[in-house]
């Protein structure tokens, strides 16, 4: 009281600590708690001019802001130490409660380590499951005469702690599950100059052939018409019909190699890479988790029937819809449904393209340039690199300037004009999926160029672009190879070889070529070809009738050349057939006037 009488308008007050004393306050819990013991602190004594009874009003407190109040929702947290999710802590006056391992995320059990210490130090250790009232029981009676605590103590503090844990757990659930708010695509904002800067570079002639040489900046050596072929397909995610491709080759081609570094170009916000999918696992992603996102699997030849059909269904229809059972709040069974949206633009690689029939009507197939010139090419850069030459933030920065211009891309509908103009070989493999394809991929260039085209008048003001013939003969130009695969009954892959052992005959044989038996062994040596890959590809030749081969596995097989067939001429008649068609179009655009849209 001698202060109260040296000051009569000091106020005292009381500040409860939750533990011993500050060290080990800051120790169980956040910083945060001190603001708030601060604004909930207890008056002590009155001053003396204050009627007695009167209390004293919470100090406001301007530095409190919204981070408290994320510590402590709706004060539901409160004295709970989740800091360390391996070492949960909670307070009381009696004991200090410690959760160790952390807890299992099924909603229905709360099995945890529990380990109380009373306020001497001394400790106990249980497992026990919270939701199970006569476990809790038991372990209440059994640790209370163990630490000298009041039983009914003890079970309002674990009653609390449940409910605590319990938020927390869903909390941590909601945010670290697929799709939840966490997980949503960032918004990114570009200042003025940036936008300008990337507007300029898609108002400017030739944006496709300018995106090309940016991405040879960013260390895709070689593979100049695939790489641009990839990307357009990965920029597809953002259509409402988006595209897919397979990359065929043989084991160390590099397939996957151009796939990642394709993908490092588009905003990883919209990107997700699988290695391995379960056989389940498509079909228990939340609704809208794949919406308009680019899917990239490294290896589909490591994937189940199931894995494979629910992601083959993903490309397709753009949907998964499966039946399941449901667990009402009675107890009893039901059936329900889950479904899983898209559309969805996938990536995919194998060495065995024959093999997914059925999935290769549904995409493009690209083979990877396994030349001699591309490997020389490859391996400059690589000594390039090692040696300090390549300079990789360069490649880096012109990597998100690529995601950057993806970025403002705008999702557009778009009309080709040329659609009925244009016919594909009739011999191309299952004609149907491919036109579709083909008309798809004319709309992604025409969107790349959405800048240069006109739009179709429309009482909202935002028309469809309308594709011009440059369009579709850049469309031609790049899925060329890929047209021609779907026509040869050859993979990419196994094209290639052939074609190399055909000019491996003709340059050694001479005359004879057609006519020469030959080895396994001289053809791998020749080529440089591993055991496992010969045998494949002359197994593969010898199935579908383009080598004959006689002998014994104990002997040796020797092999003789069936079908000779002309591939550079089956490749010059389409390339000379559509490129008629273009220009016939170009005559006609010509001596016609122009059509309003």
């Amino acid at each position: 009281m001698l202060i109260l009488i040296i000051n009569s308008q000091l106020l005292i007050t009381k500040l409860e600590l939750p533990c011993k004393d500050v060290n080990e306050t800051l120790v169980a819990h956040q910083p945060e708690i001190f603001l708030h013991l601060l604004e909930t602190r207890k008056q002590l004594l009155a001053p003396l001019n204050l009627p007695e009874g009167d209390t004293l009003k919470p100090i406001e407190n301007k530095t409190h802001n919204a981070n408290t109040q994320q510590a402590y929702p709706s004060g539901r947290l409160e004295g709970l130490n989740t800091s360390n999710p391996n070492k949960i802590i909670y307070t009381t006056e009696t004991s200090t409660y410690y959760i160790l391992g952390g807890f299992p995320k099924q909603l229905d059990m709360l099995k945890v380590m529990l380990q109380i210490e009373n306020k001497q130090g001394f400790k106990s250790r249980n497992k026990v499951d919270l939701y199970e009232d006569k476990q809790v029981e038991r372990l209440c009676k059994e640790v209370s005469e163990k630490l000298q605590i009041r039983k009914d103590l003890m079970e309002n503090d674990i009653y609390k702690l449940t409910e605590l844990v319990e938020t927390f757990r869903e909390t941590e659930q909601g945010d670290a599950s697929p799709g939840s708010s966490s997980d949503k695509p960032t918004q990114h904002f570009f200042t003025l100059k940036e936008r300008t800067e990337l507007e300029s570079f898609l108002k400017k002639p030739r944006v496709i052939k300018r995106l090309n040489e940016l991405l040879g900046k960013t260390g895709i050596v070689g593979e100049e018409r695939n790489r641009i072929f990839l990307l357009l397909i990965a920029i597809s995610y953002k259509m409402k019909d988006p595209l897919h491709s397979l990359i065929q080759g043989s084991s160390g081609s590099g397939k996957t190699k151009i796939v990642r570094q394709v993908s490092d170009c588009i905003p990883q916000e919209s990107v997700t890479r699988f290695t391995r999918i379960s056989d389940k696992a498509l079909y228990n992603y939340p609704k809208n988790y794949f919406t308009n996102r680019l899917l990239i699997i490294e290896d589909v030849d490591g994937l189940s029937e199931d894995a494979e059909m629910a992601f083959r269904e993903l490309q397709s229809s753009g949907e998964l819809r499966s039946s399941v059972s449901i667990k009402l709040e009675n107890g009893s069974i039901t059936g329900g449904e889950k479904v899983v949206s898209g559309p969805i633009a996938s990536m995919s690689c194998t060495t065995k393209g024959e093999v997914y029939e059925d999935n290769m009507s549904r995409v493009f197939l690209i083979a990877v340039d396994e030349s001699i010139e591309q490997t020389k090419r490859i391996i400059q850069y690589q000594n390039a690199k090692a040696s300090g030459k390549i300079n990789s933030k360069e490649e880096q920065e012109t990597k998100t300037f690529i995601q950057n211009l993806i970025r403002i891309i705008e999702a557009k509908e778009v009309i080709n004009p040329y659609a009925e103009k244009i016919q594909l070989p009739e011999e191309a493999h299952k004609i149907r999926r491919l036109n579709d394809l083909f008309q798809n991929f004319i709309k992604m260039v025409t969107l790349i160029n959405q800048y240069q085209r006109k739009k179709a008048p429309s009482p909202s003001g935002n028309g469809a672009l309308i594709a011009e013939i440059e369009d579709v003969e850049t469309a031609i130009e790049i899925m060329f190879e890929s047209i021609v695969l779907k026509v040869d009954e050859l993979d990419g892959s196994l094209r290639q070889f052939y074609e190399k052992l055909k000019s491996y005959l003709q340059k050694n044989y001479k005359d004879n070529y057609s006519k020469v038996e030959f080895t396994q062994r001289e053809v791998r040596q020749s080529l440089h070809i591993s055991k496992a890959q010969i045998n494949r590809y002359l197994q593969n030749l010898t199935q579908l009738e383009y080598l004959y081969s006689n002998g014994f596995s104990n002997t040796g097989f020797k092999y003789k050349i069936a079908y000779w067939d002309n591939y550079e001429a089956l490749r010059k008649r389409i390339k000379e057939n559509l490129t008629n068609q273009i220009a016939e179009i170009k005559t006609r655009a010509t001596n016609e006037p122009p059509q309003s849209h």
